[in-house]
């Protein structure tokens, strides 16, 4: 290299280094990266390729579920407590007799009156007497004579054979008409009652309940009303109160009398009323 070419070098390149220098400094000071003008030449942007794959479908923000609503427990009352029945009771019977010559005025009698009352509590296995049946030697006596034996003597048996609790036995009504009243018990084994009493003066005519129930609907009744009237006990034929004895040859089955003398206007009425009514429980 000749001595002039040299000369013209060196300025050139000291010029060249200073100016280097000089951006670096200024670099330095300032924080930011070098122009890109001053130094290498941009790099073109990357081209993006296409992909086969799509593009990703953005996820939903999350549903909010509602709880579950469990139904509340509906409240059950307790059952009511089932009644025990009461096992015994107590009753007063109330003979009411309205028998007299306005009721029944057809040869009305001198001195009406009715008998002692006799009867019993039974279970329905029991019959003192009834309707249609024939009458025993105690209904017979009773129905002609108004005495209460072997009436009495009757139920007793029936007790001892356990289809019967208790014998009843209370006063007459004398004269009529008249009230006369007797209490007595009854239970869950007998729950029935069945009470007579004789129309007198009369061949074999009386008043009276068979297999009257007192429990009724699992409790016992509180009160109950019977309306009388007149049954024919079949062992006696006279047709009138004052009547001799005209003892029937083969005693018939009782039945409801619905004749003269006790016959009135085309019906009979009541001689009387039996009530019952509740005294308590013991």
């Amino acid at each position: 290299m000749n001595r002039h070419f040299r000369a013209t070098l060196r300025p050139a390149l000291a010029s060249s280094l200073f100016a280097a220098f000089a951006l670096v400094v200024v670099s330095g000071c300032t924080g930011e990266a070098p122009s890109p003008a001053a130094t290498a030449a941009p790099t073109p942007a990357a081209t993006e390729l296409p992909t086969d794959e799509p593009a990703a479908t953005p996820t939903p923000a999350a549903t909010a579920v509602p709880p579950t609503e469990i139904p509340a427990t509906p409240t059950v009352a307790p059952p009511a407590p089932t009644k025990t029945p009461v096992a015994t009771a107590q009753y007063r019977l109330t003979f009411e007799a309205v028998w007299s010559d306005i009721t029944h005025p057809t040869d009305f009698p001198p001195n009406p009156h009715f008998s002692g009352l006799i009867g019993a509590s039974h279970g329905p296995a029991a019959r003192l007497w009834d309707e249609g049946e024939t009458a025993s030697p105690g209904i017979k006596n009773m129905a002609e004579t108004g005495g209460k034996s072997p009436l009495d003597t009757e139920i007793d048996a029936l007790i001892g054979a356990g289809t019967a609790c208790a014998r009843i036995s209370g006063g007459g009504v004398n004269p009529s008409p008249g009230v006369v009243t007797v209490t007595f018990e009854v239970s869950q084994d007998c729950p029935l009652v069945s009470v007579v009493s004789m129309i007198a003066p009369s061949p074999d005519w009386f008043v009276g309940v068979s297999g009257l129930s007192l429990y009724e609907n699992g409790e016992w009744v509180e009160q109950k009303v019977v309306e009388l009237l007149p049954y024919d006990a079949g062992t006696d034929s006279g047709e009138s109160y004052a009547s001799p004895n005209q003892p029937t040859g083969s005693p018939e089955a009782s039945y409801r009398i619905e004749t003269e003398p006790l016959l009135v206007g085309g019906t009979v009425p009541p001689l009387g009323t039996f009530t019952f009514s509740r005294l308590g429980d013991f």
